[in-house]
């Protein structure tokens, strides 16, 4: 079995690759710039499972022609969309490379890789796209109203594609976090994120390998009637 993890280096994207090569899955394992951070992942995992493939390949979802990663992959079970980047600030502040910049990585790049991709998932028939999306993208944030925009597309998309593929034995899926313990909230002081813990049932941020296991449920086969579905992972908190 092979998952492409977009976003490898990123701390959910580590925290799925960590999860799903401890189930016997080979990983290519995407990154743009953070090269250091894969090489260490890349050397962990080979250590710790010597029989399976672990492969890194480099691709910036900003500018690279697609082409340029769907050439570096062969055999392919699924995909896991777990890269992504956000701007805090008000709308009238967002300059248009930001815009651009929100709109290729979380939605016009994966779907050019889907397109690519496709026959590659369907051959076994039971090919599994998971996207890591964001409650936001059900309630919206003011000061992310484009990152809200764009991962409520996400949603749109993986109902609208699950239909067309469902008959490939393809299934796609959404998992939406809420509040996360990762690097992306590193601008927040320790008294907003205090603020934000507060306010959710669960009394705390989820952390990634939570998000993860989530993650590892939806591609195994026993998930293979499940498509089509936003998860929201948020521990009650905006719902």
């Amino acid at each position: 079995m092979y998952a492409l993890v977009m976003g490898s280096s990123g701390d959910i994207g580590a925290s799925t690759a960590k999860n799903l090569a401890e189930k016997g899955w080979s990983l290519y394992l995407h990154y743009n710039k953070n090269k250091d951070r894969i090489l260490n992942l890349y050397q962990e995992l080979s250590d710790k499972y010597p029989h399976q493939d672990f492969i890194p390949v480099q691709f910036d979802m900003e500018s690279d022609h697609v082409d340029k990663l769907t050439t570096q992959l062969f055999d392919l079970d699924t995909i896991i969309f777990a890269q992504g980047n956000t701007y805090y600030k008000l709308l009238v502040d967002m300059d248009e490379k930001e815009l651009d910049s929100l709109w290729n990585i979380h939605i016009k790049q994966p779907i050019l890789i889907l397109k690519e991709l496709q026959e590659k998932l369907a051959q076994k028939h039971h090919g599994r796209v998971v996207f890591i999306g964001s409650i936001y993208g059900k309630i919206g944030s003011a000061m992310e109203v484009v990152y809200s925009t764009v991962k409520g597309a996400m949603t749109s998309f993986a109902d609208a594609y699950s239909k067309e593929v469902a008959s490939l034995g393809i299934s796609v899926n959404v998992v939406a976090p809420g509040a996360v313990d990762t690097k992306m909230n590193n601008e927040f002081s320790t008294q907003d994120l205090e603020a934000v813990r507060e306010e959710i049932p669960a009394n705390r941020l989820a952390n990634s390998s939570e998000i993860a296991e989530l993650v590892s449920y939806l591609v195994c086969m026993k998930s293979n009637y499940l498509t089509g579905q936003t998860i929201y992972f948020a521990g009650g908190w905006l719902l």
